[in-house]
């Protein structure tokens, strides 16, 4: 699961692979933006920890990651 984060004030997002599925993110972003936690917390599939803080996040983007090209084809 692709999982792309806006922070405020950041001149980037923060792009990570997540194992867990798109509820799982959807439940932890939600429950970040209603106070119920003051950290954004996912784990990526290498098992590192992304924190974010939750007054600071501008947006999420879930989505499937795109498959991969490999190899000289016409585009």
């Amino acid at each position: 699961m692709e999982v792309k984060i806006g922070v405020q004030h950041a001149p980037r997002e923060i792009v990570l692979e997540s194992g867990q599925s798109a509820e799982e993110v959807e439940r932890a972003v939600a429950e970040a933006l209603a106070g119920k936690s003051q950290l954004l917390t996912l784990v990526d599939e290498h098992g590192r920890k992304v924190l974010v803080p939750a007054d600071r996040l501008a947006y999420v983007e879930i989505g499937e990651p795109a498959p991969r090209k490999v190899g000289f084809g016409a585009l």
